[in-house]
């Protein structure tokens, strides 16, 4: 992508985003932060029996960036890994912010017509409050 130099890239699970932003960053010298967002925690955790839940993202972050390691490593590149809590459409939007991203990678799921009449589409409201282009894989 031509004059492109920093890249956020939004993961969702799938590291099919991750290597297509690789792919789109690797004509020109282009920084790359990745981010995943996890929700927030709204429920009780004596229910479910976690007692810390620091403990749980904690390693939860770390296999989440041990993967996109390896994906850098393999690729030979540096990559910048945020993980955040949050509202997954806000915190894209701020991590693009504050980074100053000049285009964002992000997925997106098939789904049905149901799903995308009621649904809560991510992708459409990173694209509306995007501060930059958004690069839909």
């Amino acid at each position: 992508m031509k004059g492109c130099r920093k890249i956020l890239i939004a993961v969702n699970g799938s590291k099919e985003v991750l290597r297509r932003g690789i792919k789109l960053a690797e004509d020109e010298r282009t920084w790359i932060t990745v981010v995943k967002v996890i929700p927030e925690n709204e429920g009780e955790l004596n229910l479910t029996g976690i007692k810390n839940i620091g403990d749980v993202l904690d390693s939860f972050s770390a296999k989440e960036r041990s993967e996109i390691s390896a994906i850098a490593t393999e690729e030979r590149l540096l990559i910048r890994t945020r993980i955040e809590e949050g509202e997954p459409h806000r915190k894209i939007v701020e991590v693009a912010e504050e980074e100053r991203c000049d285009v964002i990678v992000m997925g997106a799921k098939k789904r049905s017509w149901m799903r995308r009449l009621f649904g809560d589409n991510t992708v459409e409201k990173v694209i509306s409050q995007a501060p930059c282009p958004v690069f839909v894989v």
